[in-house]
């Protein structure tokens, strides 16, 4: 009776581990399988907010991002305005504007050799607690808070032989490669995605950042040349964190080929190198994003890049510290584009240094109600140096239409045939910049534009 008694116990006890096991294996397939059809839930409609790299570069301070997230909070949230990025290189103690300190650059890491914020730019991050302080601060304005990293692993772990967190004894060395290592900055080296520890690698980075409660993560050096292996990497394990970190890879010209690969991994991808207040970044802009229009989804944005507008280069990478040198036509231009376009909202001036004119480029309701609930974006044409790009507001039924005079020197009339959107006799036209009506009556829409100048409307009947 004992040893029947036993048997039954012991199969019992077997019975509810493997139930136990099952239960677990569910959950966890179950968890994963929403995590990765999820992440496009976490930017539905483009991101916006504010970046640090135009105005500050690589020297940004703790009191510089809370500055800039006290205005968004006070003058812009309400508008849906929610980011603040840290950019490049928060991690390097003796860095310098107008470019960067290759020459003996001083790295603040962890002995995993993840990289951690520099107290003498960020004090709250005193005692390894990272940007943990700083997060919850900009959390507290209702805000988000996110962060620059550039793609691979640091040399400096590499030379050390670090420990990869979580990867049972391997190290930095066995990772890594110098093959297509960043040209342009030589902090990291390459990840070779398929290296017993490369996952293991990006799930600490991850994790760490999580924990600090970053919501938003630009990955630099990962598009030209695409690098699929560390983008899959990077897309498992903000998976794993749980944590909806918006993923922005960075920086253009993503391969067009790699359009389908890049909208199932990341939530907005650049499309073009940076963007700065030249007018011809613009133009060259709107040449690359005609094969990017079918591309643009709920949760999947292509980037143009930062608004390069208001107060810019304070100690930036660029020239001297200046107002956005593009002409007021200009930038209502560039705004007119990046809006229309749909593409996310990366302020790069210095939003307390805002005048008048700047803040009205940022805070008007019709054009950014056009830019959230816009769909079907299409280009109707773009040719001797006139452009006209339509998309629909996905819950009113009105048709928005922008027009631009790319030339140089000409003022020129552009005109649109409405007939094809269904307006052959009366209509409403609002201009959205300004506010003014005007009523329609032929199908043939004109408007006549000076050089580099543009003009946006709301059509209905």
């Amino acid at each position: 009776m004992g040893i029947k008694y036993e048997i039954l116990k012991a199969n019992h006890f077997m019975l509810k581990k493997a139930l136990i096991i099952v239960v677990l294996y569910l959950i966890s397939t179950t968890t994963q399988a929403q995590t990765k059809s999820s992440f496009k839930d976490w930017a539905k409609t483009p991101p916006i907010g504010w970046n640090s790299w135009d105005c500050y570069g690589s020297t940004v301070t703790e009191a510089e991002v809370k500055t800039n997230a006290d205005y968004m909070a006070t003058n812009l949230k309400k508008l849906g305005w929610q980011y603040v990025v840290v950019d490049i290189r928060w991690f390097v103690e003796n860095d310098k504007a107008g470019g960067y300190n290759q020459t003996d650059p001083r790295y603040v890491m962890d002995e995993y050799g993840r990289y951690l914020p520099y107290v003498g730019r960020f004090p709250s991050a005193a005692g390894g607690k990272g940007f943990k302080a700083l997060a919850d601060y900009i959390h507290s304005k209702g805000l988000k808070f996110g962060i620059h990293i550039m793609r691979g692993i640091p040399v400096e772990a590499v030379k050390r032989k670090l420990p990869i967190k979580g990867a049972k004894g391997i190290t930095a060395d066995q990772v890594y490669s110098t093959a297509l290592q960043c040209q342009w900055l030589r902090d990291n080296y390459t990840v070779l995605a398929d290296k017993p520890g490369a996952q293991e690698y990006y799930d600490s980075i991850l994790e760490l950042y999580a924990s600090w409660g970053v919501d938003f993560i630009k990955v630099d050096d990962l598009s030209r040349p695409y690098h699929q292996g560390e983008i899959e990497l990077i897309r498992k394990a903000i998976d794993k964190t749980g944590r909806p970190i918006v993923l922005s890879t960075s920086p253009g010209e993503t391969p067009i080929k790699n359009a389908d690969h890049v909208k199932e991994h990341a939530n907005m991808w650049r499309m073009v190198d940076d963007v700065w207040d030249i007018w011809k970044d613009l133009v060259h802009l709107m040449n690359v994003s005609k094969g990017w229009y079918a591309y643009s989804a709920p949760g999947t944005w292509p980037d143009c890049d930062m608004i390069p507008l208001g107060r810019i280069a304070i100690r930036g990478e660029r020239g001297k510290d200046r107002m956005t040198r593009l002409t007021k036509d200009e930038q209502v231009s560039l705004m007119t584009f990046f809006t229309i376009f749909r593409s996310p909202l990366m302020f790069g001036g210095d939003l307390p240094s805002n005048d008048a004119f700047t803040l009205s480029l940022l805070n008007n309701k019709d054009i950014l109600k056009m830019h959230k609930e816009g769909t079907d974006v299409k280009q109707l044409f773009m040719e001797n140096g006139k452009v006209a790009i339509t998309s629909r507001n996905s819950k009113t039924g009105e048709r928005y239409l922008a027009l631009f005079n790319i030339s140089d020197k000409e003022t020129t009339t552009v005109t649109v045939n409405l007939k094809e959107f269904g307006f052959d006799s009366k209509y409403r036209v609002k201009e959205l910049w300004t506010g003014n009506y005007i009523r329609g009556i032929e199908a043939n829409f004109s408007q006549q534009l000076a050089p580099h100048s543009s003009k946006v409307y709301s059509i209905s009947k």
